[in-house]
């Protein structure tokens, strides 16, 4: 999706949108499709992106997801989240990571290692 089409869309549409595209990234992952894993992947940083442009920062809206029955879509609403709820976002991840539901528990734990690091500093 360009992201000129994201601007004409409303919150909850691109709330309905960002779980399509993670339950998407997930049977793409499961296919071992890799080319669509990383074209949703890049999808969901620009719908995060657009989220994060409108006024007051939307991104907060992603939180409800964290509970949601997909693990990729609590990893993708934790991980778009981290700046604006840092320590709920980690908690998020943490759930995930030890979920035991691969490949998201291990792209959780890297995350948060890379967190712990400082070697990724969320904006």
């Amino acid at each position: 999706m360009k992201p000129a089409a994201m601007k004409d869309m409303s919150l909850d549409q691109l709330l309905k949108q960002f779980v399509d595209l993670a339950l998407d990234r997930d049977r793409a992952l499961l296919c071992g499709d890799v080319a669509r894993v990383n074209e949703l992947g890049e999808a969901l940083h620009t719908m995060t992106t657009e989220m994060k442009n409108r006024e007051g920062d939307q991104r907060r809206a992603l939180l409800r997801f964290y509970d949601h029955p997909n693990t990729e879509v609590r990893l993708n609403a934790a991980e778009a989240t981290l700046a604006v709820a840092p320590e709920m976002a980690r908690r998020a991840l943490r759930a995930v990571a030890e979920s035991g539901e691969y490949p998201q528990a291990a792209d959780a734990r890297m995350a948060l290692r890379s967190l712990d690091q400082g070697t990724y500093k969320p904006t």
